[in-house]
């Protein structure tokens, strides 16, 4: 590798790592006619960080050259820091290199903003492109869609990307206009609502004419920056909860703030709040998957979620009345309100009582979390004692178990 490409490259994925928005599940992509790769099932191979980053894509920034100023932005265009750009055809090369060498199994590509965002995203397009058309590479290419970009290249860009992903970055616009005041939310909104008809529309399509082109199967995703601005945990949560209802995106993913400048318009913190981020994750999840709604998770008059309990149990404390949970009867919702228990313990507990009655060993081989479960559920062979379900002294225990086994503030990279 040339030594100029090689610095590009160190310069670029070092950029590009604050942008989390990164998973590659949700595509189908097909290898055919003896092609480069395939992105088949669940999307591809890939390897997390400690705290879940993905690290299994080349993901890196065409450019850190940028045209707004946004301060929360290591490649705001105020910034001090060495500045490199990929040609198209580099980027190409590297993909394909890399790919082959077994180091990756697809591209994750942003950009700064070169001059205007059409000029940006005709060059991630091209990149796309070429890899799918003149190399047949079939592994999967996630895209970053550059708000204010035209509507003919955001549908170029559907064609051969896996996923593309509109960041909205800041959780309100009054935020978002106070410490990037080039954006704005319905230059976001706008490419979200267009790839959203058109990933429905060629969905459709594909139901009554088998040979339709795929158009972003893997769907759309954003990210939310946690910690530049002031909003609580309460407000993000719904807002993602109206980003999945409204816009059906795959994924909302967050990025605990981390300070790259002395801009007196951020908060000084010293550490990215990455506690915060996790607990951000979990609850996301449980709207995702466990069937919560946002106001359930974390309510309005106690707004941000308790860094110390993950939110299911701190649900599960605000609510005793719905404890404990009869694991031989209660309905599978219920089950799966047990802080500990999950989506598959949930469904072996409700298959494996058809035949008989369930002890505490049985529960334990179902991979559910005992030391945490056991506090919530009667119905076996050791039922619970009053004194067990006080949620305070419940709360204190709990904490005081978590700090034994070592949960603390977690690592960035």
């Amino acid at each position: 590798m040339k030594e100029r490409i090689k610095e590009k490259l160190q310069i670029l994925s070092d950029a590009a790592k604050y942008d989390v928005s990164c998973a590659s599940s949700g595509s189908n992509r097909k290898n055919n006619n003896k092609g480069l790769g395939n992105a088949s099932g669940m999307g591809i191979c890939h390897s997390y960080t400690q705290d879940g980053r993905c690290v299994s894509l080349l993901k890196i920034l065409l450019t850190n050259h940028c045209i707004f100023d946004c301060a929360y932005c290591v490649s705001r265009k105020s910034n001090e820091v060495k500045r490199a750009a990929f040609t198209v055809q580099e980027v190409v090369d590297l993909t394909i290199n890399f790919y082959r060498r077994n180091y990756i199994e697809g591209l994750f590509l942003s950009s700064g903003i070169f001059k205007d965002a059409d000029f940006t995203m005709e060059r991630l397009v091209r990149i796309a492109k070429d890899l799918r058309t003149l190399h047949r590479f079939n592994g999967y290419i996630h895209l970053k869609a550059i708000p204010g970009a035209s509507e003919d290249v955001l549908h170029e860009a559907g064609l051969y990307a896996d996923r593309l992903s509109v960041n909205l970055e800041i959780p309100s616009e009054k935020s978002l206009k106070k410490i990037a005041p080039e954006k704005n939310y319905k230059e976001v909104y706008s490419p979200m609502n267009f790839l959203k008809g058109r990933i429905a529309g060629y969905k459709e399509e594909k139901k009554h004419l088998k040979s339709a082109p795929l158009f972003s199967p893997g769907g759309q995703s954003t990210q939310i920056v946690v910690g530049a601005t002031p909003e609580r945990d309460y407000h993000i949560l719904q807002l993602s909860a109206s980003l999945y209802r409204d816009q059906q995106l795959k994924r909302v993913y967050y990025s605990g703030y981390i300070p790259v400048s002395n801009d007196n318009r951020l908060p000084a913190i010293s550490k990215p709040p990455l506690m915060r981020e996790h607990r951000l994750y979990q609850a996301d999840w449980l709207m995702r998957f466990y069937g919560f709604e946002a106001h359930e998770i974390v309510e309005q008059e106690q707004p941000d979620l308790d860094l110390h309990l993950d939110p299911k149990v701190g649900w599960a404390l605000r609510h005793p009345e719905v404890f404990p949970v009869n694991v031989q009867t209660a309905p599978y919702e219920a089950i799966l309100r047990v802080p500990g228990i999950g989506l598959k313990s949930a469904r072996m507990i409700v298959q494996s009582r058809k035949f008989g009655v369930l002890r505490s060993a049985h529960l334990k081989k179902m991979g559910l979390v005992w030391k945490r479960a056991r506090y919530f559920i009667c119905g076996i062979d050791r039922e619970l004692k009053a004194k067990d379900w006080k949620p305070e002294i419940l709360r204190h225990h709990l904490i005081a178990q978590s700090v034994q086994h070592g949960a603390g503030q977690l690592s960035l990279f």
